[in-house]
């Protein structure tokens, strides 16, 4: 996306959440979603093979609830 479309993008996902941003924020959010999409495009394009990453190796960390739980 050109960064006009990316802004186009951010200002209108903004309107769709009810999300109030500034035009500075916007392009704050704008220029940080670029980023991540050329870092994405970089992993994408890294060509891995089947027994590059085994699923059995992932194993998700277990779900600590937050002991700051109604505090201030």
């Amino acid at each position: 996306m050109t960064d006009e479309q990316t802004l186009a993008y951010v200002q209108a996902t903004a309107v769709a959440v009810d999300l109030p941003l500034s035009d500075a924020q916007a392009q704050r959010v704008a220029t940080h979603l670029q980023r991540t999409a050329a870092l994405a495009a970089l992993i994408d394009a890294f060509e891995l093979k089947v027994d590059d990453e085994p699923a059995e190796i992932y194993c998700p960390a277990p779900f600590q609830p937050s002991h700051n739980r109604g505090a201030p």
